[in-house]
Protein backbone atom coordinates (compact mmCIF):
# COMPACT_ATOMS: atom_id res chain seq x y z
CA UNK A 1 0.00 0.00 0.00
CA UNK A 2 1.52 3.30 -1.07
CA UNK A 3 0.87 6.41 1.00
CA UNK A 4 2.61 9.30 2.68
CA UNK A 5 2.14 9.64 6.44
CA UNK A 6 0.76 13.05 7.43
CA UNK A 7 3.48 15.62 8.11
CA UNK A 8 1.91 16.41 11.47
CA UNK A 9 2.59 12.82 12.54
CA UNK A 10 6.14 12.86 11.16
CA UNK A 11 7.00 16.06 13.05
CA UNK A 12 5.39 14.90 16.29
CA UNK A 13 7.17 11.53 16.29
CA UNK A 14 10.49 13.28 15.74
CA UNK A 15 9.82 15.55 18.71
CA UNK A 16 8.76 12.70 21.00
CA UNK A 17 11.22 9.95 20.07
CA UNK A 18 14.01 11.69 18.20
CA UNK A 19 14.44 11.88 14.44
CA UNK A 20 16.37 8.60 14.20
CA UNK A 21 13.88 6.44 16.07
CA UNK A 22 10.97 8.13 14.33
CA UNK A 23 12.50 7.56 10.89
CA UNK A 24 13.14 3.90 11.69
CA UNK A 25 9.49 3.30 12.58
CA UNK A 26 8.20 5.32 9.63
CA UNK A 27 10.36 3.22 7.30
CA UNK A 28 8.63 0.12 8.68
CA UNK A 29 5.18 1.66 8.50
CA UNK A 30 4.19 0.34 5.03
CA UNK A 31 5.00 -3.22 6.14
CA UNK A 32 3.20 -2.75 9.44
CA UNK A 33 0.18 -1.40 7.59
CA UNK A 34 0.03 -4.43 5.32
CA UNK A 35 0.27 -6.71 8.36
CA UNK A 36 -2.53 -4.83 10.08
CA UNK A 37 -4.81 -4.99 7.05
CA UNK A 38 -4.16 -8.71 6.62
CA UNK A 39 -4.84 -9.35 10.32
CA UNK A 40 -8.12 -7.43 10.15
CA UNK A 41 -9.41 -9.71 7.39
CA UNK A 42 -9.09 -10.14 3.62
CA UNK A 43 -12.26 -8.18 2.90
CA UNK A 44 -11.18 -5.00 4.66
CA UNK A 45 -11.00 -2.14 2.16
CA UNK A 46 -8.90 0.97 2.71
CA UNK A 47 -10.38 4.33 1.79
CA UNK A 48 -7.68 6.83 2.77
CA UNK A 49 -5.33 8.10 5.43
CA UNK A 50 -6.99 10.45 7.92
CA UNK A 51 -5.28 13.83 7.62
CA UNK A 52 -4.00 15.94 9.23
CA UNK A 53 -4.49 13.13 11.73
CA UNK A 54 -3.07 12.85 15.22
CA UNK A 55 0.38 13.21 16.72
CA UNK A 56 0.93 9.65 17.90
CA UNK A 57 -0.37 7.18 15.30
CA UNK A 58 -1.34 6.63 11.68
CA UNK A 59 -5.10 6.38 11.24
CA UNK A 60 -6.60 4.75 8.15
CA UNK A 61 -10.25 5.07 7.22
CA UNK A 62 -11.42 1.60 6.21
CA UNK A 63 -14.57 -0.46 5.57
CA UNK A 64 -15.30 -3.95 6.80
CA UNK A 65 -16.69 -6.74 4.62
CA UNK A 66 -20.30 -5.78 5.42
CA UNK A 67 -19.66 -2.15 4.47
CA UNK A 68 -19.40 -0.89 8.04
CA UNK A 69 -17.05 2.11 8.25
CA UNK A 70 -14.16 1.71 10.70
CA UNK A 71 -10.72 3.07 11.44
CA UNK A 72 -7.42 1.23 11.66
CA UNK A 73 -4.96 2.83 14.07
CA UNK A 74 -1.26 1.94 13.89
CA UNK A 75 1.03 3.34 16.60
CA UNK A 76 4.71 2.86 17.49
CA UNK A 77 5.45 0.34 20.27
CA UNK A 78 6.60 3.17 22.54
CA UNK A 79 3.06 4.55 22.43
CA UNK A 80 2.00 1.28 24.13
CA UNK A 81 -0.99 0.42 21.91
CA UNK A 82 -1.53 -2.75 23.97
CA UNK A 83 -2.43 -0.53 26.93
CA UNK A 84 -4.94 1.38 24.84
CA UNK A 85 -6.38 -1.91 23.60
CA UNK A 86 -6.85 -3.19 27.17
CA UNK A 87 -8.57 0.01 28.29
CA UNK A 88 -10.90 0.15 25.29
CA UNK A 89 -11.81 -3.51 25.75
CA UNK A 90 -12.68 -2.84 29.39
CA UNK A 91 -14.79 0.25 28.61
CA UNK A 92 -16.47 -1.69 25.76
CA UNK A 93 -17.77 1.48 24.12
CA UNK A 94 -18.98 3.14 27.34
CA UNK A 95 -17.89 6.75 26.85
CA UNK A 96 -15.11 5.69 24.48
CA UNK A 97 -14.60 4.54 20.92
CA UNK A 98 -15.46 0.86 20.56
CA UNK A 99 -12.86 -1.79 19.80
CA UNK A 100 -14.13 -3.86 16.85
CA UNK A 101 -11.95 -6.91 17.38
CA UNK A 102 -10.83 -9.32 20.05
CA UNK A 103 -8.70 -7.68 22.77
CA UNK A 104 -5.55 -9.61 21.76
CA UNK A 105 -2.95 -7.77 19.66
CA UNK A 106 -1.60 -8.92 16.32
CA UNK A 107 2.02 -8.51 15.24
CA UNK A 108 1.49 -4.91 14.08
CA UNK A 109 -0.16 -3.77 17.33
CA UNK A 110 -2.90 -2.09 15.26
CA UNK A 111 -6.36 -1.32 16.60
CA UNK A 112 -9.53 -1.73 14.56
CA UNK A 113 -12.01 0.82 15.91
CA UNK A 114 -15.47 2.13 15.16
CA UNK A 115 -15.47 5.12 12.80
CA UNK A 116 -16.02 8.48 14.45
CA UNK A 117 -16.09 11.91 12.85
CA UNK A 118 -12.37 12.59 13.26
CA UNK A 119 -12.76 16.15 11.98
CA UNK A 120 -15.30 17.14 14.69
CA UNK A 121 -14.04 17.32 18.27
CA UNK A 122 -15.26 19.22 21.32
CA UNK A 123 -12.89 22.01 20.30
CA UNK A 124 -15.45 22.88 17.61
CA UNK A 125 -17.90 23.96 20.32
CA UNK A 126 -17.92 27.20 22.33
CA UNK A 127 -15.75 26.87 25.41
CA UNK A 128 -18.51 26.65 28.03
CA UNK A 129 -20.43 24.00 26.06
CA UNK A 130 -17.25 22.04 25.34
CA UNK A 131 -16.32 21.87 29.03
CA UNK A 132 -19.84 20.73 29.93
CA UNK A 133 -19.78 17.93 27.34
CA UNK A 134 -16.24 16.96 28.31
CA UNK A 135 -17.23 16.59 31.95
CA UNK A 136 -20.19 14.41 31.03
CA UNK A 137 -18.00 12.20 28.83
CA UNK A 138 -15.02 11.68 31.11
CA UNK A 139 -17.12 10.66 34.12
CA UNK A 140 -18.23 7.55 32.16
CA UNK A 141 -14.63 6.36 31.91
CA UNK A 142 -13.98 6.35 35.65
CA UNK A 143 -14.67 2.73 36.49
CA UNK A 144 -12.97 0.04 38.53
CA UNK A 145 -10.02 -1.40 36.58
CA UNK A 146 -10.20 -5.08 35.60
CA UNK A 147 -8.70 -7.67 37.92
CA UNK A 148 -5.02 -8.25 37.17
CA UNK A 149 -4.94 -5.17 34.95
CA UNK A 150 -1.75 -4.18 33.07
CA UNK A 151 -1.96 -0.44 33.77
CA UNK A 152 0.64 1.55 35.67
CA UNK A 153 -0.42 3.62 38.63
CA UNK A 154 -0.59 7.38 38.82
CA UNK A 155 2.29 7.32 41.30
CA UNK A 156 4.45 5.28 38.91
CA UNK A 157 3.82 7.48 35.89
CA UNK A 158 4.31 10.78 37.66
CA UNK A 159 7.35 9.41 39.47
CA UNK A 160 9.05 8.75 36.13
CA UNK A 161 8.20 12.26 34.97
CA UNK A 162 9.92 13.94 37.90
CA UNK A 163 13.37 13.13 36.50
CA UNK A 164 12.84 15.32 33.44
CA UNK A 165 11.41 18.11 35.56
CA UNK A 166 14.43 18.12 37.86
CA UNK A 167 16.75 18.12 34.85
CA UNK A 168 14.94 21.17 33.45
CA UNK A 169 15.32 23.02 36.74
CA UNK A 170 19.01 22.15 36.89
CA UNK A 171 19.53 23.45 33.35
CA UNK A 172 17.59 26.66 34.01
CA UNK A 173 17.56 27.76 37.68
CA UNK A 174 14.78 30.24 36.91
CA UNK A 175 12.46 27.24 36.61
CA UNK A 176 13.44 25.82 39.98
CA UNK A 177 10.73 27.50 42.13
CA UNK A 178 7.95 26.35 39.83
CA UNK A 179 9.36 22.83 39.52
CA UNK A 180 9.85 22.59 43.30
CA UNK A 181 6.24 23.64 43.88
CA UNK A 182 4.97 21.07 41.39
CA UNK A 183 7.08 18.27 42.88
CA UNK A 184 5.95 19.15 46.40
CA UNK A 185 2.31 19.07 45.26
CA UNK A 186 2.83 15.66 43.67
CA UNK A 187 4.39 14.20 46.82
CA UNK A 188 1.45 15.30 48.94
CA UNK A 189 -1.14 14.17 46.40
CA UNK A 190 0.35 10.71 45.87
CA UNK A 191 0.61 10.05 49.59
CA UNK A 192 -3.05 10.91 50.14
CA UNK A 193 -4.61 9.54 46.93
CA UNK A 194 -8.22 8.62 47.75
CA UNK A 195 -9.14 6.28 44.87
CA UNK A 196 -7.86 3.86 42.24
CA UNK A 197 -10.00 4.13 39.12
CA UNK A 198 -9.23 3.52 35.45
CA UNK A 199 -8.33 6.90 33.92
CA UNK A 200 -7.99 8.13 30.36
CA UNK A 201 -4.61 9.63 31.16
CA UNK A 202 -4.57 12.33 28.48
CA UNK A 203 -8.13 13.62 28.49
CA UNK A 204 -8.82 16.91 26.75
CA UNK A 205 -11.31 18.39 24.31
CA UNK A 206 -9.50 17.23 21.18
CA UNK A 207 -9.70 13.63 22.44
CA UNK A 208 -13.52 13.68 22.36
CA UNK A 209 -14.96 13.15 18.87
CA UNK A 210 -18.44 13.20 17.41
CA UNK A 211 -19.96 9.76 16.81
CA UNK A 212 -23.06 8.03 15.49
CA UNK A 213 -23.64 5.65 18.41
CA UNK A 214 -23.32 8.49 20.93
CA UNK A 215 -22.94 12.25 20.46
CA UNK A 216 -19.40 12.31 21.91
CA UNK A 217 -16.89 9.51 22.46
CA UNK A 218 -13.33 9.54 23.76
CA UNK A 219 -10.29 8.39 21.78
CA UNK A 220 -6.56 8.07 22.35
CA UNK A 221 -6.30 7.02 25.99
CA UNK A 222 -2.97 6.71 27.75
CA UNK A 223 -4.57 4.66 30.53
CA UNK A 224 -3.44 4.45 34.12
CA UNK A 225 -4.99 3.80 37.50
CA UNK A 226 -5.46 6.67 39.93
CA UNK A 227 -7.77 9.46 41.06
CA UNK A 228 -10.23 11.49 39.04
CA UNK A 229 -8.55 14.81 39.80
CA UNK A 230 -5.50 13.68 37.81
CA UNK A 231 -7.64 13.06 34.72
CA UNK A 232 -9.35 16.44 34.98
CA UNK A 233 -6.08 18.35 35.33
CA UNK A 234 -5.29 18.30 31.61
CA UNK A 235 -8.80 19.48 30.78
CA UNK A 236 -8.31 22.59 32.93
CA UNK A 237 -5.47 23.60 30.61
CA UNK A 238 -7.46 23.21 27.38
CA UNK A 239 -7.18 26.05 24.84
CA UNK A 240 -4.25 27.34 26.86
CA UNK A 241 -3.10 29.58 24.02
CA UNK A 242 -6.41 31.46 24.18
CA UNK A 243 -6.11 31.75 27.96
CA UNK A 244 -2.60 33.20 27.71
CA UNK A 245 -3.75 35.77 25.15
CA UNK A 246 -6.70 36.83 27.32
CA UNK A 247 -6.28 39.63 29.88
CA UNK A 248 -8.50 37.64 32.24
CA UNK A 249 -6.57 34.41 31.78
CA UNK A 250 -5.46 33.86 35.39
CA UNK A 251 -8.98 34.41 36.72
CA UNK A 252 -10.46 32.13 34.07
CA UNK A 253 -7.96 29.38 34.87
CA UNK A 254 -8.75 29.41 38.57
CA UNK A 255 -12.47 29.57 37.80
CA UNK A 256 -12.14 26.46 35.62
CA UNK A 257 -10.56 24.53 38.49
CA UNK A 258 -13.43 25.51 40.78
CA UNK A 259 -16.17 24.80 38.22
CA UNK A 260 -14.86 21.39 37.16
CA UNK A 261 -14.17 20.32 40.72
CA UNK A 262 -17.70 21.22 41.80
CA UNK A 263 -19.46 19.73 38.78
CA UNK A 264 -17.67 16.37 39.13
CA UNK A 265 -17.49 16.31 42.92
CA UNK A 266 -13.70 16.35 43.02
CA UNK A 267 -11.80 18.05 45.82
CA UNK A 268 -10.76 21.46 44.50
CA UNK A 269 -7.37 21.48 46.22
CA UNK A 270 -6.46 18.14 44.66
CA UNK A 271 -7.47 19.29 41.18
CA UNK A 272 -5.45 22.47 41.70
CA UNK A 273 -2.38 20.46 42.72
CA UNK A 274 -2.55 18.02 39.81
CA UNK A 275 -3.18 20.88 37.39
CA UNK A 276 -0.01 22.56 38.63
CA UNK A 277 2.05 19.37 38.38
CA UNK A 278 0.83 18.41 34.93
CA UNK A 279 1.27 21.93 33.52
CA UNK A 280 4.87 22.13 34.77
CA UNK A 281 5.62 18.61 33.55
CA UNK A 282 4.19 19.37 30.10
CA UNK A 283 6.03 22.67 29.93
CA UNK A 284 9.44 21.28 30.88
CA UNK A 285 8.99 18.31 28.54
CA UNK A 286 8.07 20.60 25.64
CA UNK A 287 11.22 22.66 26.24
CA UNK A 288 13.33 19.49 26.23
CA UNK A 289 11.75 18.43 22.93
CA UNK A 290 12.51 21.79 21.33
CA UNK A 291 8.90 23.04 21.38
CA UNK A 292 9.83 26.26 23.10
CA UNK A 293 6.63 28.22 22.49
CA UNK A 294 4.44 25.45 23.88
CA UNK A 295 6.79 24.99 26.82
CA UNK A 296 6.68 28.66 27.74
CA UNK A 297 2.88 28.82 27.40
CA UNK A 298 2.38 25.88 29.76
CA UNK A 299 4.83 27.22 32.31
CA UNK A 300 3.22 30.65 32.22
CA UNK A 301 -0.14 28.98 32.85
CA UNK A 302 1.34 27.04 35.77
CA UNK A 303 2.56 30.30 37.28
CA UNK A 304 -1.02 31.54 37.49
CA UNK A 305 -2.17 28.71 39.75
Amino acid sequence: MGFEPPQRLVRALGEMYGDGAAAEWLDRLPTLTEQAIDAAGPDLSVERVAAPGGRSALVLLVRRADGTPATLKIAPPRAEPEQERAALAHWNGWGAVKLLEAPEPDASGALLLERLHHEVSLRSLPEAKALLEAAGTVRRLWVEPPAGHPFETMAERTGRQTEGMRAAAAADPALAPLVDAALAARTELVEGSPELLLLHGNFRQSKVLSGERAPWLTVGPEPLVGERAYDLARLVRDRVEDLIASPGGPVTARRRVKRLAESLEVEQARLHGWTLFRAVESGTRALAEGRRQMGEVNLEFAGWL
